[in-house]
């Protein structure tokens, strides 16, 4: 539901009690981006049940009435958060699938890019889809995230079968298990990057990782 609030958003233009007076906007006193961005930061350090409505105003800079009237409700401005998030950090993976020329080594990029994406300095450490899913009570939100993890998991296994069709990988290549091994790699690698790994740390993971990977 979106909540807007006529004191921040409203100014009345007959605010002299003059009947029938039209309403017009106020121009809003910050930065849309800027704002989004901070709320990117504030769920991907802390979760979604994590991150309350006051934790947002205040690394937003904005009152809870803006916020309402800019984003929506909580659930609605995660949900944006979410896409946002995907264009500006979490494109890595779907750029190596789309512009590698096999699985392996669309994989291989994936985890390398992972790794430094992963532990990047100066942002919260691992994937905000992955973390943000932790301890969360709200149905929606959680289905939505678990759907998103899915489409990860469903797009490697679609590389991977395109590999199988084209001979690159054998004729008998598991290729659910083999996407799901992807999904693992990753997923750790987020929640190992939150738990202090360093990048080379990752990095010598994704190596090892690889040396499984079947040949056609």
């Amino acid at each position: 539901m979106v909540v807007k609030q006529a004191t921040e958003e409203q100014v009345s233009a007959g605010a002299a009690g003059v009947p029938g007076a039209r309403r017009r906007g106020r121009p809003r006193s910050f930065d849309r981006t800027t704002a989004l961005e901070k709320a990117v930061l504030a769920f991907w350090e802390h979760g979604y049940e994590g991150t309350s409505v006051s934790d947002l105003t205040r690394a937003m800079g904005i009152g809870a009435p803006s916020l309402y009237a800019a984003f929506g409700d909580k659930q609605a401005l995660f949900a944006e958060v979410v896409r946002d998030y995907g264009e500006r950090y979490g494109s890595f993976g779907a750029r190596a699938l789309t512009e590698e020329p096999t699985a392996r080594a669309a994989v291989e990029r994936i985890l390398r890019e992972a790794a430094a994406e992963y532990t990047a300095p100066g942002r919260p450490h691992g994937c905000l889809v992955i973390h943000a899913a932790t301890n969360c009570t709200t149905p929606e939100v959680e289905q939505s995230l678990r759907a998103r993890r899915n489409e990860n998991i469903a797009a490697f296994e679609s590389r991977i079968k395109a590999d199988v069709a084209a001979g690159t990988l054998p004729a008998d290549t598991d290729t659910g298990a083999l996407a799901r091994y992807v999904g693992a790699l990753v997923q750790g690698m987020s929640q190992q990057a939150r738990d202090g790994a360093s990048r080379e740390e990752l990095e010598a993971v994704a190596e090892i990782a690889m040396t499984i990977w079947p040949r056609g």
